[in-house]
């Protein structure tokens, strides 16, 4: 059975050319021209892909990401937007969507994008351990989920990701472009503020001192590694 996209956005012109495309990808498809809708129409179905215009009448696309995100819908984000800011474009992708596009696009690189999502959402790097133990913190790969002194950390999607890319190489050093290409699986020149906004996240959440980090150390001018601080 062919994945299943659902395309958001409030111009039926972008729309029909987005539709059009993606079928032709071999893809399923289905739409939503406003943020509620998108937001109920995700509540009731399954999709393997959303491609998310930024501006939504009734929510924008940041609060259709966010709404998602807090209710554990998980299914991967392609953000559309007409704007080009920085903020923007962090702020998206910090709220949980995994890649960015901005307007005026070519439906070919729409399509690139989302194979290149789904290739690395059904990636098979699935650990063969249920838990991974570094200090006081306890990853559990299958769950999303850390513990620190038994407390249980939530993480976004992404978070985890990154979280758990340092875990597994523990003691490397880990350059920002690096972890671009391997957490979010592609190369968003120059916005390496993306890495460092999700590094700041995670010390917030697993160092007991977020000034004086033990876990995640910055080396600098080379990137990040995570040490096991006994």
């Amino acid at each position: 059975m062919s994945q299943k996209v659902l395309i958001v956005d409030d111009e039926k012109p972008i729309v029909t050319l987005l539709d059009y495309n993606i079928k032709n990808a071999g893809f399923q498809t289905d739409v939503a021209y406003d943020g509620k809708e998108a937001v109920i129409k995700c509540e009731s179905n399954e999709y393997d892909l959303i491609v998310l215009d930024l501006m939504l009448p009734e929510m924008d696309g940041m609060a259709v990401c966010k709404h998602l995100r807090m209710n554990k819908i998980e299914t991967p984000i392609l953000m559309l937007t007409a704007k080009d800011e920085e903020f923007d474009k962090v702020l998206g992708l910090e709220l949980g969507a995994d890649d960015y596009l901005t307007k005026p696009f070519s439906p070919k690189e729409v399509v690139a994008r989302i194979k290149a999502i789904l290739r690395r959402s059904m990636r098979n790097d699935k650990p063969n351990f249920s838990s991974l133990k570094i200090g006081s913190l306890t990853i559990y790969p299958e769950r999303y989920e850390a513990e620190m002194d038994s407390n249980v950390i939530t993480f976004t999607r992404k978070e985890f990701e990154l979280l758990f890319h340092l875990a597994k190489n523990k003691g490397k050093v880990i350059s920002r472009d690096q972890l671009l290409s391997s957490v979010w699986d592609y190369d968003f020149v120059g916005d390496t503020r993306i890495v460092d906004v999700h590094i700041s996240h995670l010390r917030d959440k697993i160092e007991p001192n977020t000034k004086k980090p033990v876990y995640i150390k910055t080396v600098r001018g080379l990137g990040y590694k995570l040490e096991d601080p006994s």
